[in-house]
């Protein structure tokens, strides 16, 4: 596209990323972080994240950061690619931990027994990536503060 043109795209097409896996990271932070939303809250998410997972309680704390705050960031577009760096190692941590073992489709059934695969996690890191890529776009809030 020649320099000085616009296209729509451009405009909206990060902040129709940014609005949905914010909102999911941000619900899910807050899950872990403030047991809203039927989640544990603080201490039974480092319970969980250290007996049934293995994860010592320093990293439970970074990813309940980068899924609460990193959630944040993402919707607001503060520190946009600081803060998808953040969500997509969440993601990759969850698909190695958790829902590689249930192969790739999600449990649409909830069969009993039967976790999630990995289907849904690729798809957040993958607009997680995009961010990485692309920044916040020009509806966020790194581009009024770095004036970029």
């Amino acid at each position: 596209m020649a320099k000085g043109t616009f296209d729509a795209t451009d405009l909206i097409a990060p902040l129709m990323i940014r609005i949905p896996l914010g909102l999911i990271f941000m619900a899910h932070g807050s899950q872990k972080l403030l047991g809203l939303f039927g989640g544990q809250g603080l201490t039974a998410t480092f319970n969980t994240f250290e007996e049934k997972l293995g994860i010592p309680p320093i990293f439970t704390l970074l990813a309940i950061i980068a899924e609460f705050g990193g959630g944040f960031g993402i919707l607001t577009g503060f520190l946009t690619r600081l803060s998808a760096a953040g969500v997509a190692t969440v993601m990759l941590v969850a698909i190695y931990k958790v829902h590689w073992i249930n192969g790739f489709f999600l449990n649409m059934t909830s069969a009993p027994g039967r976790g999630h695969g990995i289907e849904y996690s690729i798809a957040l890191l993958g607009m997680a990536l995009y961010l990485i890529i692309s920044g916040g776009g020009k509806w966020c809030l790194d581009r009024l503060i770095f004036r970029r």
